[in-house]
């Protein structure tokens, strides 16, 4: 055998390595889009053994008002909404803008491969401008003021079950316990009609907490091809008690549906639309009589669209980044509410 046969064989033998090598790597890899967009949680499971820490920062900005589905201006709100707190006959307080931010840890663990536990803890920060009308009637501004409240939000203890499991097609049970561990008892200082400023009990959207442990259960599927995955998640929420307060928050009902292509360099782009329905709040808390349009527990859920845009990446083979941008296509309100502008979600997450 010449040196040329020898040389041919050894470059034969390296291709089949690395190629050997190239599609171990390949299987190895871990994908982008193995997990659902960042924005979405209970969406994976597992294997037995591992674990998983995770934090996300969503930050969601809200402004305008809405009766309905049609935009209503503050000072047609402060001259014709009614006040159920009467007097004055109107409503003379009006959101003008608020933001919230959220901080969420979120630890996983799979005791076997068939159920995997999980427990979030959240952290919220919530801000809001109103706008305070002069007197018992009359759009004539009185002035602005603001309202803060942040601390320990209720958090959550679950489990994912699986319920069936092939090459390309998964589908979990998702049952967790939401802890009344907020404050539903928060206060600051307001703006009256009468150009007073009181510390007073704040409405219920200021509020850190529902002040009643509620049951969340639902499903999760989700799919793959080489090149393309999906996903679509319905989630049940709803109290189990009423409050000391008086009150329960409505019952929430959440179908959310996603699809993500992979790119090169282990990132993958995804598209998300989620439907939200929701209930108003059954019952009052009796020191929350503010003429507010915040105050009225008529005032919250209703229906709404949503869509994102998000990106998910994976460093080193074992860091996830996940980037997720969320706005609304149509809102329905009970009442008279803020409308959404739009929620911002960044995310990490460490298996091992």
């Amino acid at each position: 055998m010449n040196k040329t046969t020898i040389l041919s064989a050894c470059c034969a033998a390296l291709a089949c390595t690395t190629a050997f090598a190239d599609s171990r790597n390949e299987q190895n890899q871990l994908r982008p889009d193995a997990h659902a967009p960042i924005g979405v949680m209970g969406d994976h499971m597992h294997a037995a053994g591992e674990f998983m820490f995770s934090y996300r920062y969503m930050r969601m900005n809200m402004s305008d008002m809405l009766q309905g589905s049609s935009d209503i201006s503050a000072s047609d709100i402060a001259t014709t909404t009614a006040n159920p707190f009467a007097p004055p006959a109107t409503v003379r307080v009006v959101p003008k803008e608020m933001t919230t931010n959220m901080h969420m840890l979120g630890f996983m663990y799979a005791p076997n491969d068939d159920i995997t536990l999980l427990a979030m803890l959240n952290y919220l920060e919530r801000d809001m401008d109103l706008t305070t009308f002069e007197g018992m009637m009359g759009d004539t501004v009185l002035g602005q003021f603001s309202t803060k409240v942040s601390g320990l939000a209720d958090s959550k203890l679950g489990l994912l079950y699986r319920l069936y499991d092939s090459t390309n097609h998964h589908l979990h049970f998702n049952l967790s316990w939401v802890i009344d561990s907020g404050s539903n008892d928060e206060t600051d200082d307001v703006l009256t009609p009468m150009n007073m400023r009181m510390t007073m009990r704040l409405p219920y959207s200021m509020q850190l907490g529902s002040g009643s442990d509620q049951a969340e259960f639902g499903l999760t599927y989700t799919g793959k091809t080489p090149q393309v995955s999906w996903g679509t998640q319905v989630l049940t929420t709803t109290p189990l008690e009423r409050n000391d307060e008086g009150y329960t928050v409505g019952d929430k009902y959440q179908m959310s549906g996603w699809l993500a292509y992979q790119l090169p360099r282990s990132t993958s782009l995804s598209l998300r639309l989620t439907y939200h329905h929701s209930e108003d709040i059954k019952g009052q808390d009796s020191q929350i009589t503010a003429p507010v349009t915040t105050a009225n527990p008529a005032n919250y859920g209703g229906h709404n669209l949503q869509a994102a845009v998000g990106v998910n990446t994976v460093l080193m083979n074992k860091h996830r980044i996940g980037l997720e941008y969320q706005i609304p296509i149509h809102y329905h309100v009970n009442g008279v509410q803020m409308d959404m502008d739009n929620m911002f979600t960044l995310g990490y997450q460490l298996a091992f």
